[in-house]
């Protein structure tokens, strides 16, 4: 017996044959987006008209007491930007303001501490620590929470990689 796949197209479910251009789209923000980027395939002429429905918009980040001292990034229309600038046009702004410097890379001898609330249950190579199990199995949900916000896969303790990894039951 042999098998036989068929790929379509993730916009129209449409078939795609061999020999169709197939575009990758990845998603990197979305309203609907919990866990980080996703790709779908599409074809050319469904998303040749993706440039022309762009919008001139402007992303930024709001540095103030709000959110526990994290920064809020919001996305806005450009124009709309630009018109909060009453007394020197915005464009002028732009070219004269202060740059911001990337931030310094971390130095390698700074080790994350996974056994604390803010990195358990990030994905890493190293051995999970009986800390970082334990505080995974007790606060999954606000674990869970941080995991999403950031954009990184959720802790599922029917998996049976992560219930071995963090020390669920297993049902065996």
């Amino acid at each position: 017996m042999g098998k036989k796949t068929i790929h379509v197209s993730d916009f129209s479910g449409t078939v795609l044959r061999p020999d169709d251009e197939v575009v990758r789209v990845v998603v990197l923000e979305h309203p609907d987006l919990v866990a980080g980027p996703v790709q779908l395939d599409a074809t050319v002429t469904e998303v040749e008209g993706i440039d022309d429905a762009a919008l001139d918009v402007a992303v930024v980040e709001i540095h103030d007491r709000h959110a526990g001292g994290e920064p809020r990034r919001v996305v806005l229309t450009a124009s709309e930007f630009d018109a909060m600038a009453t007394d020197t046009p915005m464009a002028q702004l732009l070219r004269t303001a202060e740059r911001v410097r990337p931030p310094k890379a971390r130095k390698s001898a700074e080790k994350i501490d996974y056994g604390t609330l803010d990195h358990a249950g990030k994905p890493h190579r190293g051995r999970v620590t009986e800390e970082e199990a334990r505080l995974v199995r007790e606060q999954l949900d606000e674990v869970n929470k941080r995991l999403a916000d950031a954009g990184i896969r959720q802790i599922d303790p029917a998996d049976p990689e992560h219930a071995l990894r963090y020390g669920f039951p297993t049902g065996d």
